[in-house]
Formats: structure tokens, sequence, C-alpha cells
């Protein structure tokens, strides 16, 4: 965090719109980031060896880094937000829940899982209150699901999830971005991938309120095969990309959208797109229309409601994102986070 920040200006021309786009390289240091937040003007991110910290998107040199627990070398795929708190979980067992305040960045456990098998994939807060994480499945072949539901004060296991649906055997779920759980309306929906790569709807906050498990027709039936990243406009139309992370150049139905709420998935652009992928994201206020997609090779970009995809960018080993408004996306992944402006 300490070394020389380094700021690159790539100029790159496509096809897409008849748009240029700016890259900024806004942070490096030696660290693998897989999930980050925006607020109050910074991106906020955890990562490796028990690094969290932010740099301002303005002022790159205000920038802070702290350590969750650093004498136990955590690494860190999860990272969500309510309006006074980050939470952030590690992977592997015993997983820790740090909640660090907004404010004073000071840091308490406030949870921890001590599961064998605990290996946290993904973190979302639905709302202020409601937050749920699972991680990958327990002896009892069901995702390891913990909540809460008072801003992350309390967090507790789903032990009450009775209806949820069993996983396959190597049916479990990717650390990739956090970004393999959406909500939208009263949906919440965890994509999984492995031996099969289906979709589970929970609906209205409930976890006694019996899952719902869909079929999808993504590429499966290894364990680096499936869905890595979903996100859905709205409670019906919704999009998933992935792959295959050991061939990533494979293009063939590695990108599915949904119009009717996750029952139902359409491969689009199957072996027309630019490979693997980790994270997606619907820009904003374009209806659905305008998607982001990022892997560990390329930057990629539809217009059309994710039936085509124009390859805007070969910036290598990224692997989450976020946009900050309708014109600039935020990147982030091994060794450094990048700012993408559309001119």
């Amino acid at each position: 965090m300490k070394k020389l920040i380094t700021f690159t200006f790539v100029i790159i021309s496509t096809f897409l719109l008849s748009q240029k786009i700016k890259i900024d390289t806004l942070l490096t240091d030696k660290i693998s980031i897989r999930a980050i937040q925006i607020w109050d003007g910074k991106v906020w991110y955890a990562g490796t060896d028990s690094k969290f910290g932010y740099v301002n998107l303005e002022d790159k040199s205000d920038k802070k880094q702290i350590f969750l627990l650093k004498e136990k070398k955590l690494q860190f795929r999860t990272l969500a937000q309510n309006n006074e708190y980050f939470y952030a979980i590690n992977i592997e067992s015993p997983a820790y829940f740090f909640q660090i305040d907004k404010n004073t960045l000071r840091d308490e456990l406030v949870f921890y899982d001590n599961t064998k098998t605990a290996f946290y994939d993904a973190l979302k807060f639905v709302d202020d209150s409601f937050a749920i994480a699972f991680s990958d499945p327990s002896e009892n072949q069901k995702l390891n699901i913990s909540q809460t539901r008072n801003g992350g004060e309390g967090w507790e296991h789903c032990s009450n999830c009775k209806n949820f649906p069993l996983l396959e055997k190597g049916e479990a779920a990717f650390a990739a971005s956090n970004t393999n759980i959406a909500s939208a309306g009263n949906f919440i929906w965890i994509a999984t991938g492995g031996s099969k790569s289906r979709i589970y709807r929970m609906k209205n906050k409930k976890c006694d309120w019996k899952w719902q498990v869909f079929e999808t027709p993504f590429v499966q039936g290894t364990s680096s095969q499936g869905i890595y990243s979903i996100d859905f406009y709205d409670k019906k139309f919704g999009i998933a990309v992935g792959g295959d992370y050991t061939m990533q150049s494979d293009n063939s139905n590695n990108i599915a959208t949904t119009k009717d709420s996750g029952k139902t998935w359409q491969i689009q652009a199957s072996g027309q797109n630019a490979g693997y992928m980790t994270c997606v994201k619907f820009r904003p206020k374009t209806k659905g229309k305008e998607i982001v997609s990022v892997g560990d090779q390329h930057i990629s970009f539809s217009s059309d409601y994710g039936k085509t995809w124009t390859k805007i960018s070969g910036e290598k080993n990224l692997y989450a994102c976020e946009w900050l408004n309708h014109d600039t996306l935020i990147l982030a992944g091994k060794d450094k986070i990048i700012k993408l402006t559309f001119q």
C-alpha cells in the first residue's frame, strides 16, 4: 500500500456506440481483490493477507489500509455494507464475520463459523437490516447459510432452512467476485456451479419459506464449470455469466438471461463472446439494456440485453466490478483497482 501508485491512461477505440474508454489505475498493491464496495467517494476493498482499505476516487493520495487479524493472514472474497458498517467474511474455516465502522474504521468480530467445511462464497445486504451469506455445502449437502435481521449486530446460522433443496454431489458455488448472489423485489437468488449449475430462489427474506431450485442450460459437469456471477435488473429480468476457469477461451453456454424471475434461462451469444467471466453488472439508467461483464482476460459490453457482446478491453486479471454511475465503472483484481470511463 505504501508503494508509489502509478497512473496509466489507456484510450481504446471501440465500435460500441462510437465511444472510447479511458482506463485510470487507482491503486496498485500486492493483493488479490475479489470484493469491492463504493461509499463516500471511495472504493472500499477486502482482499488477501487480511487487507481491508480504500482509495479515494478523486484524490488517489487519499488511501488507507488496515489489517483484520493480520497474524492469521486471512483471505477475503466477500464485502458488503449497510448505512453504518462494512462486513467482511474470510474464506476457509473458521470463518470470521468482521464488522467495520464506516467512520472510525474500528473493526469488531461479531460472529464466527467453525464448521469444518466453511468457505464463504458471497455476502449481501438486501437492505440496512437484512443480510445473507452462504458457504460451500456442509455434510448434509445443503448450502451453509448465515443471516442477520438487525443490521449485522447479530448473526445466526439459518438452521430452520429445512426446505432448502439438497445440492447434487459436486455442486457448490464460486467465491469469484461476491456476485453469485442477487436480490430484487421480494426475491433473493443464489447461483451454483460444478457438477450442476442451478439457481436457488428465496422469497420475502424468510429462510423458512420453501426455497425453489431451477435448472439452467449453463455449461456444467466439472468442478470448474458453471455460473460465477448473476445480476437482476428487476424481479423479472436477470443475467448469469461464467464458464470454465480452466479453459478461459471457451465461450460456449456461458451467458444466459431470464425473463421470469429465474425460473427459466435462455443461452445468449454462445460461441460469440470473449470467454470466461467472473462478474456481471447492469449499467445504471439503461433499463436493463446495457450490461458489462469482466473476466480474467477481458472487459466486455452488451447493448442489447445480453444478446450480443463486444470486447472493449484486453485488460487482464480483473475479477470484480461495480458501477459508480452511468459512465464510470470500477474494477478490481490482481494487484490493482482501476476506473474505466466511457467517453
